[in-house]
């Protein structure tokens, strides 16, 4: 590394040392996860039955007047990978209908909740949106939807995504909607963490001042927060030197969601609920969604009671360890090979050690095809065994047995997921202490028509949460509604009543 990059760097208040082994993973790429077999019910994935639910249900009410309850939503994304093709079509310049997709968007305008905001605008300019569909003005539709209305730009929690009589919500405000019916804590307080880009947090907060209007008889406690500087990460040139911008300094990119672990990590909290802001549904929905939401709460408490006991148990030298053993079991801990010919002190280490980590409950859902990762048991370098999140990218596509074990994969995850970040004696776990490093991604990017290649961390639920307690709980598919172009809106799922 040269005397000038070095310079830059420290300028930027940035560690040299984590710059320099950024530009290794560069060079040297990231390892793939080895992947031993996907999970399934029968193997590491819990199904529970009708009654069972009702218990978990209730486990988490009967404690939640007591507990600190943070919903945590990554919201800063803008929507414009929401509209990539009306983006396309109006580069074309014509009114012909190029595609299904288009066509579909078209057809189904008086479907969007967004459509009497988009008339309104027309009107300004002396026509409607029904006048402008008859003449086939397609382009002018769209391009007052993205450029004058600003929906190709605006972060999606602000678009109206849903229609109800009389009104309509964004998902935002579906968030808070969510909030009221699962995560009131203690104090009857209501808190929700969105994490929003820098130019759009005072519209952010201006929107949910105007949202907690529609809940008055319930306190809410907003809070926002933004990917710290601090975790973007350089970029470089395809032959992996540092990218050098026309004002000669170094560009550093926001590292992906996995930088959120940042955010997350000040949150002080019994548990958190962590959703994406684009999997919402309209109220006469949310039934199933809230009642899974309490489940993987219920079972999050159930596991820590059962390993904050054993914890207790195991700092008391004269204790047996068959106890701490049996919840390690449950909790579908592998201790490693050599456990068993271990010393009672070392084994009493390495089951502290085991016990004593964030748990998270992941809810998991029936594989329909959905690109994005799957629950799977995977090793680590010693030959462990633990659950793990996976996305394809951390895959070999070389490797036959991982490659049939995503194809063969049962279930999908939904990054629907509750935490418990706080250890048996009430401390707040490091949670930077339990990211594993070496499972960020790579991807090829441009700026200003130059090529690029960007790292990002290690993925929220992926690698940044890999040495985590994991357990996996299937959950109806009705919970899993996420909206990730504008033709998804016309979904079922997302349509009124």
């Amino acid at each position: 590394m040269d005397a000038n990059l070095i310079r830059i760097i420290k300028e930027s208040g940035r560690e040299v040392g984590l710059v320099e082994q950024q530009l290794e993973y560069f060079k040297n790429g990231f390892p793939y996860l080895a992947i031993d077999r996907a999970a399934s019910i029968e193997d590491g994935i819990m199904r529970l039955t009708a009654d069972q639910v009702q218990a978990k249900v209730q486990t988490y009410e009967s404690k939640q007047s007591d507990l600190e309850v943070v919903k945590f939503v990554p919201a800063s994304g803008a929507a414009s990978r929401m509209f990539k093709q009306l983006f396309e079509f109006l580069e074309t310049g014509s009114n012909e209908l190029p595609s299904d997709f288009i066509q579909k968007f078209i057809q189904g305008l008086d479907q969007f909740a967004f459509r009497s905001h988009l008339d309104q605008e027309l009107r300004k300019s002396g026509t409607s949106l029904q006048q402008e569909l008859g003449d086939k003005h397609y382009q002018a539709i769209i391009k007052t939807l993205l450029v004058d209305l600003n929906y190709g730009q605006l972060p999606k929690g602000l678009l109206h995504f849903h229609e109800y009589d009389g009104f309509v919500r964004t998902p935002v405000q579906e968030h808070l909607s969510e909030g009221v019916a699962y995560a009131e804590g203690a104090e009857g307080q209501i808190r929700l963490h969105f994490t929003v880009s820098p130019e759009h947090q005072l519209l952010f907060e201006d929107h949910v001042e105007e949202a907690k209007k529609e809940f008055p008889r319930h306190q809410f406690k907003i809070e926002f927060s933004q990917q710290k500087k601090s975790t973007d990460t350089i970029a470089v040139t395809p032959d992996n030197q540092p990218f050098y911008e026309d004002d000669g300094s170094v560009l550093f990119r926001p590292a992906g969601h996995g930088a959120l672990l940042e955010n997350l990590n000040d949150i002080n909290a019994d548990i958190i609920f962590i959703k994406n802001i684009d999997n919402v549904v309209p109220d006469y929905l949310k039934g199933e969604t809230v009642r899974y939401k309490k489940t993987i709460a219920g079972i999050l408490l159930e596991a820590q009671q059962k390993a904050f006991e054993a914890l207790h148990t195991l700092d008391d030298p004269d204790n047996e360890l068959d106890a701490a053993e049996k919840v390690a079991s449950l909790l579908l801990i592998h201790l490693g090979k050599p456990y068993a010919e271990l010393k009672v002190a070392e084994k009493r280490n390495i089951l502290k050690n085991a016990l004593d980590r964030p748990i998270r409950v992941c809810g998991i859902v029936k594989n329909t095809g959905e690109p994005g990762g799957g629950p799977f048991w995977a090793k680590n370098t010693e030959g462990n065994l633990s659950l793990q999140i996976a996305e394809t990218a951390q895959l070999d596509p070389e490797d036959k047995h991982a490659m049939s074990e995503l194809h063969n994969s049962s279930h999908f995850s939904p990054t629907d997921l509750v935490c418990g970040v706080r250890n048996y004696k009430g401390e707040k776990f490091n949670l930077l202490k339990y990211r594993d490093p070496k499972t960020g991604f790579i991807s090829e990017k441009s700026k200003s028509g130059r090529q690029l290649k960007a790292l990002e961390l290690p993925g929220l639920w992926n690698g940044a949460m890999s040495n985590w307690i994991t357990l996996f709980c299937e959950v109806p598919l009705i919970t899993f509604n996420p909206v990730k172009t504008i033709n998804d809106l016309l979904r079922a799922e997302h349509q009124p009543a």
